[in-house]
C-alpha cells in the first residue's frame, strides 16, 4: 500500500470495478450473504421501520367523511388523498401533484441522496427489517447461511428451507392484500376473503399476481431490484452533487490503509485509521466497498456506518470513519448544505406547492359545463324571442347525490327551460348530462354572441357560476340611431 501524499490523495492502490458487485466474470449472479448487522443507526432504522409499516397497514382501514382516507382506484380512475376526491376530471389536478412530487425527489436527492432508499423505502423497509430478519431468525447469520446452502439437502436444510418460504409466502400474502387495498378498497378485499373466488375472479387474480411478485421480489430477485429495475438509483446518478449527503468514506482519516498485526491494539501515525478488516464490506447487502466511494448499488442502508463504529472503538479512534457526509465536506471540512441549486429547487418546489394547494382548497364540489349544441343557430319565436340550445353536463366529486338547481342570472331578460325531467339530481361520484333551453328577447341582444351567466345553487345555496355564448340575429340601426353615433363620433373629434 502505498502512502498518501498531501498533493494526490488518491494515490493508493484501490478495487476500482466496471461490473456489478453481484455478477461474477461469466455474468452468472452472486449470491449475497450480508453479515447481520447492528448498532446505533440499525437500532433507529427499526423504530423508523415499525411507524411507517404500521401506517402501511393500518392506512387501508382509516376513513374520513364515510370514505378512505387513501385510495389509489387506477380500474375507476377515482383518487383519494388525505380525504381529498380527484376525478378523471381532475387531471390537471394529478399532474400537478406528479410535478410536485418530482421536484421534491430533485430537491430531497441533490441535498441528502439517497436517504429515502436506506430508511423508507418499502423494498428496503421490508427486504431488510422482514424478510432478512426472519432469515436470521431461522438459518443463522451470513457463514451459516452459506454453509446451509452449500451443505446436503438433509432433514435440517428441509425443515429450514421449507419454514422459510412458508413464513415469506404467508407475509407477501399479508402485503398483497394490503395493497389491493389501497387499490379498490378494503371492503372489496373483504368481500373477496369472505365470498367465493367465482364471485370476485377479477380481484382473485389480481391477489394471486400480487402475491408472486412480492414473494419473488424478497424471496429471490433481492438486492437486484434495486440494482437493475428502481429508476431512482439511475435518477441518484445523474443529481447528486459534491455537496450531497451520503453515506462516505473518509479517506483523509482512513489511509493509507494497513492491517493490525498480532496483538496490536492500535494504529501508529503513520497509518490511517481504516485497518482494512473488509467487515463494512461483508455486511452490504448490496456487496459493495463503500470505501470506493459513491456507488450505484449503495442504498445508505448506514449497516457500513454501524460496524466501522464498533472497529474504532475497539481501536480507540473516533467514531465515524464512514459517515453521513458529503466529498466537499470531508476534503474541505465544511458542509455546504443551502446551495444556490438547492434553493433554486426550494423556490420552484414552493410555488408548486402553493399553486397545488391553492386548486385542492378552491375546488368546487361540482363541476358544471354548460355548452351550445354543435350545428345549431338560434331560433326566432312567435313572441319575437331568440332561442338557443345548449348541452349541460354536472361533475360530482363527491361520495353523496347532489340535489341542483340552474337559474339564469345574467342578462336579467333572459329565461331558461329544460328539456326532459325536470329534476337535477347528480349521482354520487357520476357525471349527469342534459339539454336546456334559453330564451332572449330580440331587443334585449346587442350583439352576435351576448355573453349568458348561470348559477348552480344546492339547497338555495349558490356553489358555481357558468358561462356560455349566446347566438342572435344582429339589429338593423334605425337613421336616427345612425345620426346619433354620428353626432358622438364629431363631439369625441
Amino acid at each position: 500500500m502505498k502512502e498518501v501524499s498531501q498533493h494526490n490523495l488518491y494515490e493508493y492502490e484501490e478495487e476500482f470495478r466496471d461490473t456489478l458487485a453481484t455478477v461474477d466474470e461469466k455474468g452468472k449472479r452472486v449470491w449475497i450473504y450480508p453479515k447481520k448487522p447492528s448498532g446505533h443507526y440499525h437500532r433507529n432504522r427499526i423504530f423508523v421501520t415499525v411507524v411507517l409499516l404500521s401506517l402501511f397497514f393500518v392506512t387501508p382501514f382509516i376513513q374520513m367523511n364515510g370514505r378512505p382516507f387513501m385510495l389509489f382506484n387506477i380500474f375507476e380512475r377515482k383518487f383519494i388523498l388525505f380525504g381529498q376526491v380527484f376525478w378523471p376530471q381532475d387531471f390537471f389536478l394529478l399532474a400537478l401533484t406528479l410535478i410536485t412530487l418530482f421536484v421534491f425527489v430533485i430537491l430531497f436527492t441533490v441535498a441528502f441522496g439517497r436517504l429515502w432508499c436506506g430508511w423508507a423505502c418499502p423494498q428496503t423497509l421490508f427486504m431488510e427489517m422482514v424478510f432478512r430478519k426472519i432469515e436470521y431468525l431461522i438459518e443463522g447469520d451470513a457463514n451459516a447461511q452459506r454453509r446451509l446452502n452449500n451443505g446436503p439437502w438433509n432433514k435440517e436444510r428441509v425443515f429450514k428451507k421449507s419454514t422459510k418460504q412458508l413464513i415469506f409466502i404467508l407475509i407477501s400474502v399479508i402485503i398483497s392484500h394490503t395493497t389491493m387495498a389501497y387499490l379498490i378498497g378494503i371492503d372489496e378485499v373483504k368481500q373477496i376473503i369472505t365470498q367465493s373466488p367465482s364471485e370476485h375472479m377479477a380481484g382473485f387474480i389480481g391477489l394471486v399476481v400480487f402475491t408472486g411478485i412480492f414473494y419473488g421480489v424478497f424471496a429471490y430477485f433481492r438486492e437486484q431490484a434495486c440494482i437493475a429495475v428502481c429508476p431512482y438509483g439511475r435518477l441518484q446518478g445523474v443529481l447528486l452533487v459534491k455537496d450531497s449527503i451520503v453515506v462516505a468514506y473518509d479517506w483523509l482519516r482512513g489511509e493509507p490503509r494497513s492491517k493490525l498485526k498480532k496483538h496490536q491494539t492500535t494504529i501508529t501515525e503513520k497509518q490511517g485509521d481504516c485497518i482494512d478488516c473488509k467487515l463494512c464490506v461483508h455486511v452490504c447487502p448490496t456487496g459493495i466497498d463503500i470505501r470506493n466511494g459513491t456507488q450505484l448499488e449503495c442504498v445508505n442502508c448506514t449497516a457500513c456506518m454501524d460496524v466501522c463504529d464498533d472497529v474504532m472503538v475497539k481501536i480507540h479512534k473516533p467514531k465515524g470513519l464512514i459517515r453521513y457526509s458529503s466529498y466537499t465536506a470531508i476534503k474541505e471540512g465544511t458542509q455546504r448544505l443551502f446551495t444556490p441549486r438547492i434553493a433554486g429547487y426550494a423556490v420552484v418546489l414552493t410555488a408548486l406547492i402553493s399553486l397545488l394547494s391553492y386548486f385542492i382548497f378552491t375546488r368546487a364540489d361540482i363541476e358544471t359545463t354548460v355548452l351550445k349544441v354543435p350545428g345549431t343557430l338560434y331560433t326566432k319565436t312567435d313572441d319575437g324571442q331568440i332561442t338557443n340550445l345548449y348541452s349541460i353536463e354536472f361533475v360530482n366529486k363527491t361520495f353523496d347525490d347532489i340535489s341542483l338547481q340552474v337559474k339564469v342570472e345574467s342578462p336579467s331578460q333572459a329565461t331558461f327551460m329544460k328539456i326532459g325531467d325536470q329534476n337535477i339530481v347528480v349521482p354520487k361520484g357520476g357525471i349527469l348530462k342534459g339539454m336546456i333551453m334559453v330564451k332572449l328577447p330580440e331587443e334585449a341582444i346587442t350583439s352576435m354572441k351576448t355573453v349568458i351567466e348561470f348559477g348552480i345553487y344546492k339547497e338555495g345555496e349558490k356553489i358555481e357560476s357558468a358561462k356560455a355564448k349566446f347566438i342572435g340575429p344582429i339589429r338593423k340601426k334605425t337613421r336616427d340611431h345612425e345620426d346619433k353615433e354620428k353626432v358622438d363620433e364629431d363631439d369625441k373629434d
